[in-house]
C-alpha cells in the first residue's frame, strides 16, 4: 500500500507539485509560503487577482501647457480688450503744449471718458474737453514721428496715438448761450461774470488785441465754445473767428470729457467742473425760454378768440336791429 501511494504520487506529479527548482512555474509562490491568487499578490480569493490589475488601463496624465506657449494668447486677449477699452471706455491722452497751464502741463497723461457721450451726454459748462480739429486749428504744428512699437501701442490705446489730430480746452459756453469778453474782463456768459481760479497765474481771462482777445459771440445750438486756461499762450475759439464756424466747436466733434490726471504719479488729480459755472442766473436765457414760448404761442389764440367774440356781437346786433324794424 505504501509503494502504492508513493508510485501514485511520484507518477502524478506535476509543476505545481514539485518542489519549486529555479526557473519553473509555480516556484516563487510555493517558496514563500503562499498560493496563487491569495491576498499576498493582490487577488480576491477567485485566483485572478493579478490579472485583472494588469488589464485596467493606466489614465493618462493632464499636460500643462507652459507658460510661454501660452503668453501669445494672453498678449492677444489684453490687446482685444485694451482695443475695446479705447473705442467705448476710456483713452489716454498726451498733453502736447502749454495752453492748459496751470491745470494741465505738457507732457501729462489724461484719461478721458468716452463712454457717456455714447448715451447722449453732451459737454458742459466748464468741463475739460478733448475734442478733434474742426479745421485748421493744427496748421503748423509739429508732427510726431513714433516708432512701430509707439504706434501698435497707441493704435490700440496703451499709449495716446500720434496720428489723431486732437485738441484738448475748457468749455466756456454751450449752444445759445452769449459769451463775452472785454478789457481784461471778466469773462461773462448770459451777463454773468465768471470767477476763475483756473487761469494761469499772470494772465487776464481777456486778451488785449486786435486777433480775437475782446469779442462778443452767440454759440450756435449744437456748439460749444472753448479756451485755454493760459489765456495769453491759448489759440482757442477766439482767434479762429474767421474760419468757417466762427470759432464754434461742433459737439460731434467732442472725443470726451477729461476726468484725471494720470501720469505721473506726482501729478495725480481729477479735473472736476469748477463752481462758477453753477451760479445763479447763469442759465437765465435758457430757462426763459420755455416761457417766451409760452407767451408766443398764446398771443395767436388770444387774437383768434377776440375776434371771434367780436363777429358773435355784430351778429347779435344784426338780428337785433332787424327785428327792430319789423
Amino acid at each position: 500500500m505504501g509503494d502504492l501511494a508513493v508510485g501514485a504520487r511520484s507518477g502524478h506529479e506535476g509543476p505545481e507539485d514539485r518542489p519549486g527548482r529555479s526557473g519553473e512555474p509555480g516556484v516563487d509562490a510555493v517558496a514563500d509560503g503562499t498560493t496563487p491568487g491569495s491576498d499576498a499578490v493582490g487577488g480576491d480569493g477567485n485566483g485572478d487577482g493579478g490579472a485583472t490589475r494588469e488589464q485596467e488601463p493606466e489614465q493618462p496624465k493632464k499636460k500643462h501647457r507652459s507658460f510661454w506657449k501660452e503668453l501669445p494668447l494672453l498678449v492677444g486677449i489684453a490687446l482685444v480688450l485694451a482695443l475695446l477699452i479705447k473705442t467705448f471706455l476710456v483713452q489716454a491722452f498726451s498733453i502736447p503744449s502749454d495752453s492748459m497751464q496751470n491745470t494741465l502741463q505738457q507732457g501729462d497723461r489724461v484719461l478721458v471718458d468716452k463712454l457717456t457721450p455714447w448715451f447722449g451726454s453732451e459737454p458742459e459748462r466748464g468741463e475739460v474737453v478733448v475734442f478733434r480739429d474742426p479745421g485748421h486749428w493744427l496748421d503748423g504744428e509739429p508732427t510726431p514721428d513714433p516708432n512701430a512699437i509707439q504706434r501698435v501701442l497707441g493704435w490700440v490705446g496703451l499709449m495716446p496715438s500720434a496720428d489723431e489730430k486732437d485738441l484738448i480746452k475748457r468749455v466756456i459756453g454751450v449752444g445759445g448761450d452769449t459769451v463775452e469778453c472785454k478789457g481784461t474782463g471778466p469773462v461773462k456768459v448770459n451777463g454773468k461774470a465768471l470767477n476763475e481760479p483756473y487761469v494761469f497765474a499772470g494772465n487776464t481771462p481777456c486778451s488785449v488785441d486786435d486777433q480775437g482777445g475782446q469779442f462778443k459771440v452767440t454759440v450756435p445750438k449744437g456748439k460749444i465754445w472753448v479756451m485755454g486756461d493760459h489765456r495769453q499762450n491759448s489759440l482757442d475759439s477766439r482767434y479762429h473767428q474767421k474760419q468757417p464756424g466762427g470759432g464754434a466747436v461742433p459737439v460731434d466733434n467732442v472725443v470726451g470729457r477729461a476726468i484725471v490726471i494720470a501720469w505721473p504719479p506726482t501729478r495725480w488729480a481729477t479735473l472736476p467742473k469748477p463752481d462758477t459755472f453753477d451760479q445763479p442766473g447763469i442759465n437765465a436765457l435758457s430757462s426763459a425760454a420755455p416761457g417766451v414760448l409760452g407767451v408766443a404761442g398764446a398771443v395767436p389764440l388770444v387774437l383768434w378768440r377776440r375776434r371771434r367774440l367780436t363777429v358773435a356781437a355784430a351778429r347779435a346786433a344784426r338780428v337785433s336791429g332787424g327785428s327792430t324794424a319789423g
